[in-house]
């Protein structure tokens, strides 16, 4: 089954406008068959953890420079760190060609890597001015048609587990899939941490989804000091598997809570990391709601346009909203999230938004239908939600 994305206007649009881009995300979610598509029909392709593709860049100048008339892609390119420096030469020079002939200046290399924090600033540092990034994330409700809603919830938006042919092998994709991180990914990015014990840290976050943290507590209950469990935490963060929500801060004197919330980004791997197989497992389980948040907060920050920064409000007095979106102009959204299909709004959300001063504020619920609940709050569903943040 073949999906649209709708990264790929925007990955264009980048390539237009920018010598390179790297297109970041965990694996298998979908950068490669986007990038091929961006690339035909005359663009290259280098697969970096191919050793017939690696050896072809041992003299990587003289190789790019034959195909500066071509995107280039470099897949897994964070598997050759060293390539960062050569690029920014030859990117000067073909801008200075394209210059001089009256041909391009931007788009001559996309650059795919699983996320990691040493990747963007190797690659921010040595081609500043010359590249831009964006970020794939897994398949979302405006990329697939309504049937496969609830199975995007269930299974999470990896390609592979959305459409396997069973729950069964949903499962056991997701299962694999999170060894292979483990043991391969986990070992290039930080050889020297234990893939056992990082399994039971991913673990203990999957129960603790949408939580504020006690790092303290979970080190504790993990054995190992709050130095190693915060490095734990960073590096899902960093492969872009795990999401720090944070907290929004303001001058106002308010007394907020400083603590990030965490969530497990997708949805499938959430519940393959708690045992859960199929819908009537989630609907009965007690993370049914932290799930349904997440999976909510995702799909709209997955379509939520570029610079838009999501945090959330909570004051010790009990003034919350579970997800407010800054734009760059400094408007705010709050949005207010419930798993109900007759929705109510709490009083912390009103007293929330006397605080913020919010220019839009909605409750994103399962239901069909949009309706307006008083107060200037607009109930709506996930889809029509995601539909106004991806035309705002």
């Amino acid at each position: 089954m073949m999906f649209t994305r709708k990264k790929l206007l925007e990955l264009e649009q980048t390539l237009q406008r920018s010598p390179a881009v790297v297109l970041l995300g965990p694996r298998q979610v979908g950068k490669t068959t986007l990038a091929l598509q961006v690339a035909e029909p005359d663009g290259a392709y280098l697969d970096l953890e191919s050793p017939e593709d690696r050896n072809k860049l041992d003299n990587v100048e003289q190789y790019l420079r034959t195909r500066q008339e071509r995107l280039v892609v470099l897949d897994e390119v964070q598997r050759l760190p060293t390539l960062f420096e050569p690029l920014r030469g030859l990117i000067d020079q073909a801008r200075r060609t394209g210059s001089a002939n009256g041909t391009r200046t931007n788009g001559f290399y996309l650059l795919l890597g699983s996320a990691s924090l040493d990747l963007i600033q190797h690659s921010s540092e040595t081609l500043a001015g010359r590249i831009a990034f964006v970020e794939l994330s897994g398949l979302h409700r405006l990329e697939v048609p309504p049937e496969l809603w609830d199975a995007l919830w269930v299974r999470g938006g990896f390609p592979p587990s959305l459409t396997a042919l069973s729950e069964a092998d949903s499962s056991l994709w997701r299962r694999d899939f999170t060894r292979t991180y483990l043991e391969r990914d986990v070992a290039q990015f930080a050889p020297r941490t234990s893939a056992e014990l990082l399994r039971r840290f991913w673990t203990m976050l999957a129960h603790l989804q949408g939580s504020t943290l006690n790092m303290a507590q979970l080190a504790r209950n993990l054995g190992i000091d709050t130095r190693t469990a915060n490095g734990y935490l960073d590096l899902l963060t960093d492969l872009l598997l795990t999401r720090k929500l944070a907290p929004w801060s303001t001058n106002r004197g308010k007394r907020l809570v400083k603590s990030h919330k965490v969530y497990i980004r997708d949805s499938g791997l959430l519940h393959s990391l708690l045992g859960i197989t199929n819908m009537d497992a989630l609907l009965s389980h007690p993370i049914v709601g932290a799930s349904w948040e997440g999976h909510v907060i995702e799909s709209l920050l997955a379509v939520a346009p570029a610079g838009t920064q999501p945090s959330f409000y909570r004051s010790n007095a009990g003034a919350e909203i579970d997800l407010l979106l800054t734009w760059p102009n400094g408007e705010h959204w709050a949005i207010e999230i419930k798993r109900s299909t007759t929705p109510k709004v709490e009083r912390g959300f009103y007293s929330a938004c006397e605080d913020i001063q919010p220019t839009h504020k909605l409750l994103i619920y399962p239901g069909h239908e949009s309706y307006p609940l008083g107060d200037g709050i607009e109930v709506m569903p996930l889809h029509a939600a995601m539909q106004a943040l991806d035309s705002a």
